[in-house]
């Protein structure tokens, strides 16, 4: 970290309050790439001689940047640049690979189970077929840049993609494989919800059963308005918030 110019920035004419423009400073240079994610930052003490503040403002404005999800704490070993999460997600329907091509990340996928099972009387209704109708279940760890994101358990009506087989959805997009065929999803029906993380994807998740986890189940249907994708997706909740926006009044533009 540059000594003399984080100084001069931090006792700028700027009205934030000293641990608003500290914060802003350290997050800054984290975007840039000068302090890359991993990164154990120097001991408190030389950080404050570097950027002329006390170890009260200090310590606030890295809580800051912890609650923002920048910086994470470890006790007795000090404060590390947190692994990028990107975890703002668009309220428009786009595919997880859609997303991440859009960030600048790479998506990669880790598959748990590739099946086909006959739909239940329950899965049959979701998807408006007959009970014992072939659906293809595809259960991924969803990650990018390597960094585990979420448990993806898909499922489709086998007929509409006869060549699932032969996809290596390690890489490939479900929702773009729908759309070659013309079965492209264009409407989802979302709901999004908080528990504790279950036992059997804990671990995929890097995390421990019964910790925060944000679960969004999700019913897409195409243009012909039929339902071609049904998905339950548990994201970690500290790597996964979604946009969206409110208009009051029916008749506000």
């Amino acid at each position: 970290m540059n000594t003399s110019s984080q100084t001069s920035l931090i006792a700028s004419d700027n009205p934030e309050p000293l641990w608003v423009r500290a914060a802003e400073l350290i997050e800054r240079r984290v975007r840039e790439g000068a302090l890359p994610a991993g990164r154990r930052l120097p001991a408190e003490r030389e950080l404050c001689t570097q950027l002329g503040i006390s170890r009260v403002t200090l310590r606030r404005a890295l809580q800051h940047l912890v609650e923002r999800g920048v910086m994470r704490s470890s006790h007795g070993r000090g404060w590390y640049v947190a692994a990028r999460s990107d975890r703002e997600w668009p309220n428009s329907l786009e595919s997880f690979t859609e997303t991440a091509r859009r960030k600048g990340l790479v998506p990669t996928s880790r598959v748990l189970r590739a099946t086909v099972e006959q739909a239940s009387l329950d899965e049959a209704d979701e998807f408006g077929v007959a009970a014992g109708t072939e659906l293809f279940v595809l259960e991924r760890v969803r990650m990018l840049d390597g960094v585990p994101i979420a448990v993806d358990s898909s499922r489709v009506v086998a007929a509409l993609l006869p060549g699932l087989a032969s996809v290596d959805f390690t890489r490939a997009s479900l929702l773009e494989e729908l759309a070659v065929v013309g079965a492209e999803p264009i409407v989802a029906e979302s709901t999004i919800e908080a528990r504790g993380c279950a036992a059997e994807i804990a671990e995929p998740l890097e995390l421990k059963a019964g910790d925060p986890v944000l679960i969004m189940n999700q019913s897409m249907t195409d243009a012909l308005g039929r339902v071609v994708l049904v998905s339950a997706i548990t994201y970690r909740g500290d790597r996964y918030r979604l946009r969206t926006s409110f208009v009051r009044g029916a008749g506000s533009s």
